[in-house]
């Protein structure tokens, strides 16, 4: 099992441990792209929650450059009160693999093991990658996009009423952030894993719009309070435009 980044090559896939096993697999892996997802492209996230496998996880870049960017940035990061453990992955993942070469067949179960063992490698990693690949044969077409939970499993959780207009945006700096543009799915929790990678974040206040969007499908906006102007900015610049769902782009202003 990798432990630090010295003990595999460098290569698309992080191998994260130390993660807080308390919180459900789709928390868990809403919550890391959420996080990692401002520092390249994920194509996907395997998180196990047998036994063996509790509080890891495999995060694949789209390419080596966002995976080492969020390696140096994040190991060590509290999340969920815990200090994450980060190190490239001892292997490539099958995603990668078939990114890499179009003719590429993940293996099943029964073949795994003579087509990918060139060294040691940990039982927990081949399991992981064996779920993955069941996985990527019918998750094709989500890669890009958030994994948010249906209003019916996760209620949303808001914390002013629905205001009766949308707040007025300035263009000097202010402390005060709106984000309009957000799915329904979207709560403060969600929100909030967003902006608090980021110095100076006070709070989230999650709203439905009073405007549809201009495909007349109603939405959610919210307010997103930093400690100062400069350290809104920088949420600012990361966030605007960051993709929540396929299809869906947030739009960050100051109000």
């Amino acid at each position: 099992m990798a432990s630090s980044s010295s003990s595999s090559g460098p290569n698309s896939t992080l191998y994260i441990n130390n993660l807080n096993d308390k919180i459900t697999k789709d928390e868990l892996k809403s919550q890391l792209y959420a996080l990692f997802s401002t520092y390249g492209r994920i194509i996907d996230i395997v998180a196990l929650k047998g036994q063996r496998m509790k509080g890891q996880a495999f995060l694949v870049f789209a390419d080596l450059a966002g995976a080492t960017t969020a390696m140096r940035a994040c190991e060590g990061m509290l999340f969920y009160d815990k200090p994450m453990r980060i190190a490239y992955a001892k292997n490539k993942s099958y995603a990668t693999l078939s990114r890499e070469d179009p003719n590429f067949v993940p293996p099943n179960s029964a073949n795994a093991s003579t087509v990918l063992h060139n060294g040691k490698r940990g039982r927990e990693e081949d399991a992981a990658e064996q779920r993955q690949a069941k996985r990527e044969k019918s998750d094709e077409d989500s890669d890009e996009e958030m994994e948010i939970e249906d209003e019916d499993d996760a209620p949303s959780k808001e914390t002013f009423a629905s205001p009766t207009s949308i707040p007025q945006q300035v263009h000097q700096p202010s402390s005060r952030l709106l984000c309009t543009n957000l799915p329904q799915e979207v709560t403060n929790d969600v929100l909030s894993v967003l902006f608090q990678q980021y110095q100076g974040y006070q709070n989230t206040q999650v709203a439905l719009s009073p405007q549809p969007n201009p495909d007349g499908i109603q939405v959610k906006m919210a307010q997103v309070l930093f400690d100062s102007p400069e350290l809104a900015t920088t949420a600012k610049d990361a966030l605007d435009g960051f993709t929540l769902k396929k299809g869906w782009k947030m739009s960050v202003v100051y109000i």
